[in-house]
């Protein structure tokens, strides 16, 4: 009898939300937190999700915008004698609540993850068939992030799977930021504005600044190659619904040049920022890198405009990004793992974005330059102006207007 009461219950569910759109006012700017796969893959329990949540506080990193935790795959136990999926018992023997409501004191928001397959990446119960009561039971427990993934899912329609999983989420009735990790081999640019709140456009990145990890049927990326491929894709992004170039491998290995270029990118991208390393145990120039205030202002800036890869030239990329109040992101990303010198001649740069419809107006307009990783003021743009980029490496300006035109 039970199972007829579910069954209609979830039928009443879905004529109630057959047009149901997500939630809004949700990822106005892109989203920030950690999540525990690049580190830590299926090797996670209560313990270290409740050491990665004090360290987020005292680390300062919730102050610098990081608030959701997010666990990925691997957290799963079995589903009831209902359907309803459990926790691991012997990872999380509190329960996913019982850890959810020590994020929440923390001040923090917690996510999880499921997979629109029959079963997740790492081989544990998929949503497939269970969406609407995955959606129940993520809502009773308090959950803020799903981060829904794509393995095991042949013969499924993408667009149907990830619209019922919104529905299911809306039915639930707790706002909750849905991040669709599909892989970008549907296009969800082009169709998810109104399914999720961001969306996976590639395959997996993995820890390497330049070059690709090949296996069989799939391969992974690194920093380069996943920055190449969000090649026509800006003017798909804007305030609750972003283009995710996946996490950020800063702090697992790379260099100081690479981790900064690595971080500096994603900021112009208006990319997530999810950490994926031990935040428990960071450098000082991890530190130094992932909360930059500046540089994440950059990421977080209410236009919501991604960046522009205006020109390539001898191994060096030019970026712009429109900011708020007529200032620009300025970037000069170094390919190369030697050191470039360049002259800056603002002259070369006037140009028109057709995204944010506007002009850089480099010969009518004077701006001040601030360098975002020096934290100095170097000038304004009536002058040329000498930089050397380090090999993996970028510069980093802020363009204010001077009002004065001085």
């Amino acid at each position: 009898m039970k199972h007829y009461l579910l069954t209609a219950v979830f039928i009443a569910f879905s004529f109630t939300v057959s047009f149901a759109q997500k939630f809004e006012g949700l990822a106005q700017t892109p989203p920030m937190g950690w999540n525990s796969w690049n580190k830590f893959a299926c090797n996670i329990d209560e313990n270290i999700i409740k050491g990665v949540a004090d360290a987020m506080v005292e680390t300062g990193l919730r102050d610098a915008g990081y608030i959701y935790l997010n666990l990925d795959d691997c957290w799963h136990g079995e589903r009831d004698s209902l359907g309803f999926i459990q926790a691991d018992p012997v990872k999380f023997p509190s329960g996913i609540k019982a850890l959810a409501d020590y994020v929440h004191s923390k001040g923090l928001k917690i996510g999880i993850y499921s997979d629109a397959g029959r079963k997740t990446c790492g081989g544990r119960p998929g949503s497939f068939g269970h969406e609407y009561q995955d959606a129940l039971q993520y809502a009773k427990w308090g959950i803020d992030y799903l981060k829904y993934d794509w393995c095991d899912s042949y013969d499924i329609n993408p667009v149907g799977a990830y619209n019922l999983m919104r529905d299911a989420l809306r039915a639930a009735g707790r706002p909750i930021l849905f991040s669709m990790c599909e892989w970008g081999s549907s296009k969800p640019w082009e169709w998810a504005a109104e399914t999720g709140h961001m969306w996976r456009t590639t395959g997996d990145i993995f820890n390497c600044f330049d070059c690709v990890d090949q296996h069989p049927g799939f391969a992974a990326y690194g920093v380069l190659q996943i920055l190449d491929m969000q090649n026509g894709l800006r003017k798909y992004a804007g305030p609750g619904h972003w283009n995710d170039p996946d996490m950020l491998e800063v702090g697992n290995g790379q260099t100081v040049n690479e981790d900064r270029a690595h971080f500096s990118m994603w900021c112009m991208l208006a990319a997530p920022l999810i950490l994926g390393n031990d935040i428990r145990s960071m450098s000082q120039e991890t530190k130094d890198i992932i909360m930059n205030k500046e540089v994440i202002a950059v990421n977080q800036d209410s236009l919501g405009v991604q960046g522009l890869r205006f020109a390539v030239e001898d191994g060096l990329e030019f970026w712009f990004k429109p900011l708020a109040g007529d200032d620009w992101a300025f970037c000069i990303l170094n390919r190369t793992t030697e050191p470039r010198e360049y002259t800056i001649d603002w002259q070369k740069f006037n140009l028109y974005d057709d995204v944010a419809k506007r002009f850089t107006d480099f010969d009518s307009k004077v701006y001040d330059v601030r360098n975002l990783w020096t934290k100095q003021a170097e000038g304004n743009t009536k002058k040329v102006k000498a930089v050397t980029i380090p090999g993996h490496d970028v510069v980093m300006y802020r363009l204010k207007v001077n009002k004065k035109g001085k």
